[in-house]
């Protein structure tokens, strides 16, 4: 395969293109990505393949260093590659929390050994990851968690309660943050990783109001991380922590997606299905096409407001407040999309259970009421503002008291 570090762009897309055609499996076109399902079953041998045959490129996280299985490429690149899956109707079968968060902050945080033990297995999507943050105690108040983990020679044990944990049932590994000093809040706060199959771990599937269990309850009882598995050094986790929410708010921003509620068609071609046209090949409802046309404009201006994001916060190594604004913005955008998509589909849009409705119907009404939690996982939208406001802004804190 040709390594094109230069600005051809056009002769790269030629190859994506090409190589696209002749790796993803037509079975799979216009399909949602199994990763972005709240539930999953055993992947088919077609979407093992693909996954296989995209790890092997590194195209799954393009920036990502070659060193490690990545792409090595540049942004304009990793966007080239972006258009061409969505021109075949292909999706990225590398994801899940490994490329949204902690890939990127093991490649910052991480030593040598760390960084090529667990990136290459990231790439290649052999292994899932599942984040150990919250607790019934500590949601908002991230810094007050309680699971201890006690220096034990050449490990630590850990015992507490996570919650919230998403994926925890498909889990390979986590990584997790955990009170190494009783003594100190955030300074006595360590960064952890350790594999879900071991004794002392329990999860506990919750389901929610869309009928999935895309969370769960995760207990330790004794659990062991290796010392060579602590990122950062002892009692330095609450920095790696906060680098770490920044990748996920970025990526929940621009998660959302077709996938990620169900929908693998526009709006526009569901309107045109759902509601019919008029004369003129026009959505039929005035109203609605207006509605659906705005929602188009603030997708793709959020879109690009992310790439140009991406391109400034490049080689900068500190948090950003900047990923609160896109998480707000994009979080919004995409539950107005669900909005939308259950009202054009109209009575079909209302379904549970039974023939009368499509496979995609039933989706989208399950997708629309679990992207309602999108505005409180990863920080809440209130959370969120109250950052915006302290780090952007420069407001003051008024609920410090005089």
């Amino acid at each position: 395969m040709a390594d094109f570090g230069g600005s051809d762009l056009e002769a790269f897309r030629t190859e994506v293109r090409d190589w696209i055609s002749a790796n993803f499996p037509a079975s799979l076109k216009g399909k949602v990505n199994p990763m972005m399902r709240e539930e999953r079953s055993k992947p088919s041998a077609d979407q093992e393949a693909w996954r296989k045959a995209m790890g092997e490129t590194g195209w799954g996280v393009p920036t990502w260093p070659k060193e490690y299985g990545g792409g090595g490429l540049n942004s304009a690149q990793a966007r080239v590659i972006t258009q061409e899956l969505g021109r075949a109707g292909a999706y990225n079968p590398i994801g899940g929390m490994g490329v949204m968060m902690f890939g990127p902050t093991l490649l910052e945080y991480g030593t040598e050994a760390q960084k090529q033990r667990h990136i290459p297995p990231i790439v290649k999507g052999e292994i899932q990851w599942c984040q150990g943050f919250s607790e019934p105690g500590a949601g908002s108040d991230l810094a007050s968690l309680q699971t201890k983990a006690v220096d034990k020679g050449d490990h630590f044990e850990i015992s507490g309660q996570k919650i919230w944990t998403s994926g925890a049932q498909f889990a390979d590994w986590c990584f997790c943050l955990v009170r190494t000093d009783t003594a100190k809040k955030h300074e006595g706060i360590s960064f952890v990783l350790f594999t879900m199959h071991q004794p002392g771990v329990e999860v506990r599937p919750i389901q929610l109001i869309s009928g999935n269990s895309p969370f769960c309850e995760t207990f330790f009882t004794g659990a062991i991380a290796k010392k060579e598995d602590l990122v950062g050094p002892l009692n330095g986790g609450w920095s790696i922590a906060k680098r770490l929410l920044q990748h996920e708010r970025s990526g929940l921003s621009g998660a959302g997606g077709g996938g990620m509620f169900g929908q693998t068609k526009s709006l526009d071609e569901l309107a045109k299905a759902y509601v019919g046209v008029d004369d003129q090949g026009r959505i039929a409802d005035p109203d609605l096409r207006t509605r659906i046309i705005n929602n188009l404009i603030d997708a793709r201006a959020f879109q690009q407001t992310a790439f140009r994001a991406m391109a400034e916060a490049k080689g900068n190594s500190s948090p950003s407040a900047a990923t609160s604004i896109m998480k707000n913005a994009g979080t919004r955008v995409f539950q107005d999309r669900a909005e939308l998509t259950l009202e054009i589909m109209g009575h079909q849009g209302l379904g549970w259970e039974g023939e009368a409705f499509s496979a995609d119907e039933l989706s989208a009404v399950r997708g629309w009421l679990g992207g309602k939690a999108t505005t409180i996982y990863g920080g809440s939208q209130e959370i969120q503002n109250n950052i915006i406001s302290k780090r952007i802004l420069g407001l003051p804190d008024l609920t410090q008291s005089k």
